[in-house]
Order: structure tokens, then C-alpha cells, then sequence
């Protein structure tokens, strides 16, 4: 068995393993409130088609989830009074509460493991995820591997996300 299917092995028992709460709650945040919470409080109003575009999935569980957002008070949908055809989502002051404190709570719980871990490796734990997430999101069982074109394409839309996301807006330019 080469190092590949070892390391392949030793990753399936490690994450089916040690499923904990938090993991759960980190995958199920990315899969509904939370995303759209977060989603919202860093790009401000958006429409229920921008929501289902990021969150990658069908305007039917987007509408679904903004559903439950407003029954707890944390969105609204209105009309748009430039054009009537188009909803715009907005976060609440309360909705707004809530994605501050679950990203929070999130950080925190985050920031302790990685105080555990110490700055040199979890540096490059954060380094080598984000390396393997961009390949994961461009190789498909069953398809053709990427193309060296395909693979540098990934790697700049993953440097332009964090670059997005980073507090000083810059981007990662870390060797592949």
C-alpha cells in the first residue's frame, strides 16, 4: 500500500472516528442559518438567489431556511422598491446578534484548539486544509483529474476568498 491509500485510510478513521459536536455544528452551519446568518452579516442585503448561488445549493432550501430565520425574528425579506420582482434579505438588529455571537462562540471554541496545538503547526494545519479543500473541490470520483490549468484556476479563486475574508484583505501566496 503506498503512502497515498495509508494516508487515505488513517483520514477516514480519523474524521468518522472522532466526530464531535463542534464538527457537527461547524457542518451543519455550512449547510443552512448559519451560513446565511454569516452570509448576510459580512455582504450586507443580498436576494435569496445570491443566498442559494453561495451556499451552493437550491433556492427551495433557501426559502426553507430564510423561512425559519424569520419566524425567529433574525431576517426579513422585502420587496425591492426599484424593481417588485426582486426580495432582498436583510438581517434583523436581533439576527445581527446572533451571527455576532455564534461566530464568536465558534472562534473561541477554534482559537482554544489552536492554542492547543501551538502557532508553528497550527499554522500549517490551516496551510495544508486549505490546500486540501482546494484540491477536494476540484476532483470528483468518477471524473477525469484535473488539468494544471484547472487546479491553478482553484488556487487563485481560494487566494481571492481569503483575501475576502481576511481582516487586512490580503491573500495567501503560499508554494503548491
Amino acid at each position: 500500500m503506498g503512502f497515498e491509500q495509508e494516508a487515505v485510510s488513517e483520514l477516514y478513521a480519523s474524521v468518522c472516528g472522532n466526530r464531535s459536536k463542534m464538527q457537527r455544528e461547524f457542518t451543519r452551519g455550512a449547510h443552512g442559518e448559519q451560513f446565511v446568518l454569516r452570509e448576510l452579516s459580512i455582504k450586507g442585503t443580498q436576494s435569496p438567489s445570491q443566498l442559494a448561488a453561495a451556499l451552493q445549493t437550491s433556492s427551495g432550501r433557501i426559502s426553507t431556511v430564510l423561512s425559519a430565520l424569520e419566524k425567529k425574528g433574525w431576517v426579513t425579506r422585502d420587496i425591492d422598491p426599484e424593481d417588485r420582482r426582486i426580495i432582498r434579505v436583510n438581517l434583523t438588529d436581533s439576527g445581527r446578534e446572533q451571527s455576532r455571537r455564534m461566530m464568536d462562540e465558534m472562534r473561541s471554541a477554534i482559537c482554544w484548539i489552536f492554542s492547543q496545538m501551538g502557532e508553528r503547526r497550527t499554522r500549517a494545519f490551516v496551510e495544508l486544509l486549505s490546500e486540501f479543500t482546494t484540491y477536494m473541490s476540484i476532483c470528483h470520483p468518477g471524473q477525469p483529474r484535473p488539468t494544471a490549468e484547472q487546479v491553478s484556476e482553484a488556487f487563485a479563486e481560494r487566494d481571492r476568498r481569503v483575501a475576502e475574508h481576511m481582516p487586512d484583505g490580503r491573500a495567501r501566496s503560499d508554494e503548491r
